[in-house]
């Protein structure tokens, strides 16, 4: 079978792919293809390695349904149509958990970022603003022992709460589709209604999945019953927050800060309002990008292929 790799992904999936005696081609520019070289390319393959950074939409799958699968290089899977996909019977599978601990670490990085204002200040430095020291100046938030509210509480979510409880003695919340009853156990975890974790939480960090019940949930009338004092975090999908409401939202200080990996859209505009806000950290999308965590992504993509390859059940299939 030909094996279809749609970015330069780290070497160790291609390499247990060819291994595998498949027969691999690589997009090796460090830009996407377009949506018709995508398509075009996908055509003389029979199973795509895609990222999010692709839509595989109904057009697109309707151009390809010969595909026998798609392995996502990713958690996430939005960018793909799964109802299309289901439809023309063509497998797709991701890779759940290997960004786990990295993305947990990225929205715990923001969290402190935001609370002490450690951009805004860095740029100040560059500007060659440092000033002279003023005790009432350039104050941020303390975290220890105050109340962190998750909406999402699965690996990562349950990985963050982790830190939090650990590091700081925070009192976790949260909000699921499903209670978690290893972090009640855990961690003492609460759960709690949406709007209670709205109205009680003093960090609020997003980790769910981008889906039509938490597209725009934060939207302006949740970030006005969020606490003034409040720190709103986003390391999931960006579609989940509605990106001018938070802009509204800090600027009339209805929440304190903010710290987003993930923006609506992406990339953000370099004259992005949010980007001059004091306590406001923004990140790249790279909530993934450690070598760790890609090289286990590359690994898992692969295996999902290998699998299939092999007639076994795709161990993280997701339809």
């Amino acid at each position: 079978m030909k094996v279809l790799v749609s970015l330069n992904i780290p070497p160790i999936g291609i390499e247990m792919l060819r291994n595998e005696g498949l027969e691999v081609t690589v997009w090796t520019d460090d830009n996407p293809m377009t949506d018709e070289q995508l398509t075009l390319a996908t055509q003389k393959h029979d199973i795509l390695l895609s990222t999010s950074t692709y839509k595989i939409d109904s057009v697109f799958l309707e151009r390809n349904k010969h595909l026998k699968l798609i392995s996502q290089f990713a958690a996430g899977y939005d960018n793909i149509d799964l109802k299309k996909a289901g439809e023309l019977g063509i497998p797709v599978a991701n890779t759940p958990n290997a960004m786990v601990d990295a993305t947990a670490d990225i929205a715990f990085a923001l969290m402190l970022a935001v609370s002490r204002k450690m951009f805004f200040m860095h740029k100040k430095i560059i500007d060659n603003d440092w000033g002279p020291f003023r005790p009432q100046a350039n104050l941020g938030l303390e975290l220890k022992g105050k109340t962190i509210g998750i909406f999402g509480m699965g690996r990562i979510g349950t990985e963050f709460a982790k830190r939090c409880a650990g590091a700081f003695d925070m009192k976790i919340l949260y909000h699921n589709r499903h209670r978690n009853k290893e972090a009640e156990k855990n961690f003492q975890a609460t759960y709690v209604s949406f709007d209670d974790l709205l109205k009680q939480s003093d960090v609020l960090s997003v980790h769910c999945a981008l889906t039509t019940a938490t597209k725009n949930r934060f939207n302006y009338d949740a970030f006005r019953k969020m606490k003034s004092s409040a720190i709103f975090i986003n390391t999931a999908r960006g579609g989940i927050h509605k990106e001018k409401d938070l802009i509204k939202a800090l600027q009339d200080q209805s929440i304190w800060g903010a710290g987003l990996d993930v923006t609506n859209p992406e990339p953000m505009a370099a004259n992005n309002p949010l980007l001059q806000l004091e306590n406001v950290a923004i990140t790249p999308h790279i909530g993934s990008a450690t070598i760790e965590a890609r090289n286990e992504m590359s690994r898992l993509a692969a295996l999902n292929i290998i699998q299939l390859a092999r007639g076994e059940p795709i161990q993280n299939r997701v339809v």
